[in-house]
């Protein structure tokens, strides 16, 4: 039940999860729709401009009296002028009208630019074309081409701008390092205002988890504060339920012990009785009498147990009651030493000091009747690998009562945790001790255990509830 519940995932994570993950999934999408967006709008941008430097470029070239291009486009960009720019202008004669070179920029120079036959990259209907090429430089550039008829005799020149896509790139970086800049910045605000919004939104929830380990506790009786709408019927339905539980539980708490009650009586008149039949028979009344006594005080002990555990949670200090148990078992076996020790000092169970005292004694009497010399009792903070419940979040106490006796063995020990069972029938008792002290620790939702102790007797642990400080 610990692992499943350690292995539960927090409802606060899977939201803060999804939430976050979501947010990230949704900037990403959003970043490369803008990003796709802005580059298409800079490449039309970027056509834009060059079929404006080609229609300069044309208004500025006619056919000469000489058969030859003439015109000096001057486009008012100083690339145009700078070699190996990557930004030309070219117009080459087209057919036998017009003689002469092609007119080029000086940034040109000697280079070329290689051009795509137009069955490849035909003319659309504005009779251009556009087209991406490497110029004779390593350039990557745009070239936008046209022909145009300068005059009425069918005179023909091709017209080409060529941009160096370098620019285009270096804008389109610069503004996609932007938008992932103010996207990574509004993503990590927006998580953490998610964050917090969820963490105030679940806090209602929190505090009906805090209201139950108080009704765990003992500290409270049901959910007490202020709900929201949508937990507020919860909070209802848990407080009704707390309620038929509790009216359940003490009707067959009283059921018990009225039955325990009304056994009482008949067997003390069965102890005083027995003392007047002669033994064996008389003894043999006696003691099981005195069997049916110690399981109807025991059942009358489980039904007080059940009932103060539905209410207000016990508190007893240990070592005051295990002071109290060692002094009187020094007066009682002055020839062996009771040595005590609790460790830290001021620890608290969550039983009835009569629960203690019953179990502890019990132990300390066996101790006592089959100890050599001495018999140890030590009570400390239980560790991780000792707690008594499947709930890690409880604190728990373990109470050890050693003596250096002869010890038991295994299946001696089997035997002895047995109701009625009795290894030694030399000595005086019912054989209800270890039951009862195992019954008790059970109510109580503990442990108790018998082994072999480090001087060879017989070592007893009680691992039992104890007072959570500080609820979670």
């Amino acid at each position: 039940m610990e692992n499943k519940a350690r292995r539960s995932p927090s409802l606060t994570f899977r939201v803060l999860f999804l939430a976050s993950l979501w947010a990230a999934v949704a900037l990403v999408v959003i970043a490369v729709v803008i990003s796709t967006l802005y580059r298409q709008s800079a490449e039309k941008s970027f056509r834009d401009l060059l079929r404006a430097q080609l229609y300069n470029v044309i208004n500025t070239v006619s056919a000469g009296e000489n058969t030859r291009l003439a015109g000096t486009p001057q486009l008012g960009d100083l690339r145009f002028f700078q070699p190996q720019s990557g930004w030309y202008w070219i117009v080459e004669p087209i057919g036998g009208a017009l003689e002469g070179e092609a007119l080029t920029s000086s940034s040109l120079g000697t280079g070329s630019i290689p051009i795509p036959d137009t069955d490849s990259i035909p003319f659309d209907t504005r009779y251009e074309r556009f087209y991406t090429t490497v110029d004779s430089f390593g350039n990557e550039v745009e070239v936008v081409e046209t022909e145009v008829v300068l005059d009425d005799e069918g005179r023909t020149a091709r017209f080409r701008v060529v941009g160096n896509r370098d620019v285009l790139e270096q804008d389109i970086d610069d503004f996609s390092g932007s938008l992932y800049l103010a996207l990574l910045g509004f993503g990590i605000g927006s998580l953490l205002l998610n964050a917090a919004a969820i963490l105030i939104g679940l806090r209602p929830l929190d505090r009906a988890r805090k209201a139950l380990e108080k009704i765990r506790a003992g500290e409270s009786e049901q959910l007490d504060g202020e709900f929201p709408r949508e937990i507020l019927p919860l909070a209802s339905e848990v407080n009704a339920l707390i309620d038929s539980n509790r009216r359940i539980v003490e009707r067959a708490r009283m059921q018990v012990g009225n039955l325990a009650h009304s056994l009482k009586t008949p067997i003390a008149v069965l102890l005083n009785e027995s003392r007047l039949i002669p033994a064996p028979q008389g003894e043999l009344v006696k003691t099981q009498a005195d069997a049916m006594q110690s399981q109807v005080q025991s059942y009358l002990n489980r039904a007080r147990i059940a009932a103060q555990r539905e209410s207000v949670l016990a508190r007893t200090e240990a070592q005051p009651v295990l002071e109290r148990l060692v002094r009187v078992m020094r007066r009682l076996n002055a020839e062996r030493q009771f040595p005590l020790s609790v460790d830290p000092p001021g620890l608290v169970l969550a039983m009835e000091q009569q629960d203690i005292e019953e179990t502890v004694g019990n132990l300390l009497e066996n101790a006592a009747r089959y100890a050599r010399t001495s018999v140890s009792v030590k009570a400390y903070a239980a560790p991780a690998d000792m707690r008594g419940s499947d709930d890690a979040r409880r604190s728990w106490i373990v109470i050890e009562v050693e003596d250096d006796g002869p010890g038991l063995e295994p299946d001696q020990i089997r035997e002895a945790m047995k109701r009625g069972k009795r290894l030694d029938e030399s000595k005086p008792g019912t054989g209800l001790g270890l039951s009862i002290v195992s019954e008790i620790a059970s109510e109580y939702q503990g442990t108790f255990g018998l082994s072999r102790g480090p001087r060879g007797g017989l070592l007893a642990r009680l691992v039992l509830p104890a007072v959570t400080k500080d609820v979670a």
